[in-house]
């Protein structure tokens, strides 16, 4: 598959200012954008989710796919540049290879975030004694008293 910036070259670039919000959570804009260098973080309910400086991470995919408001904000932590796709689904269509690179993405996402799913319900309900041995680490270290009480 082609480099993502490739498709994008013939695109508008803008810029933003380090502390500039490139997408904000909560509002409907139907665009994309790609990252061609500089460091964003995306925050989702004033908690900081991921920060990424990868040339080529495309932003605002979700709410285009699924035609609703950005879930989070996009935040400029450096001079971003990226390209601007206005019209993100017109765009999609006509970018076939596009498209399966963003399905791609989010297919991984959504295997990560199962998998970590299940690990914390399978720490919850006591079957992940790696997990559990972390707490029981992290209890001993805070009350010291904790370690004498099963040995008698």
């Amino acid at each position: 598959m082609a480099d993502i910036l490739d498709y994008c070259s013939e695109l508008a670039e803008i810029r933003f200012k380090s502390g500039q919000i490139m997408l904000p959570e909560g509002e409907r804009l139907g665009k994309l954008l790609v990252l061609i260098e500089g460091q964003v973080e995306v925050i989702r309910e004033r908690t900081q989710v991921t920060h990424v400086d990868e040339p080529g991470s495309i932003f605002g995919e979700m709410a285009v796919l699924l035609d609703m408001p950005h879930s989070a904000t996009v935040k400029a932590l450096s001079e971003v540049r990226a390209y601007e796709i206005p019209d993100a689904l017109t765009f999609l269509e006509a970018q076939p290879e596009m498209s399966l690179h963003i399905a791609t993405m989010l297919a991984r996402r959504l295997y990560y975030t199962t998998s970590y799913l299940v690990d914390l319900q399978q720490q919850a309900s006591g079957k992940r004694q790696d997990l559990d041995l972390v707490d029981q680490i992290l209890s001993t270290l805070v009350d010291p008293t904790e370690t004498g009480k099963s040995g008698k």
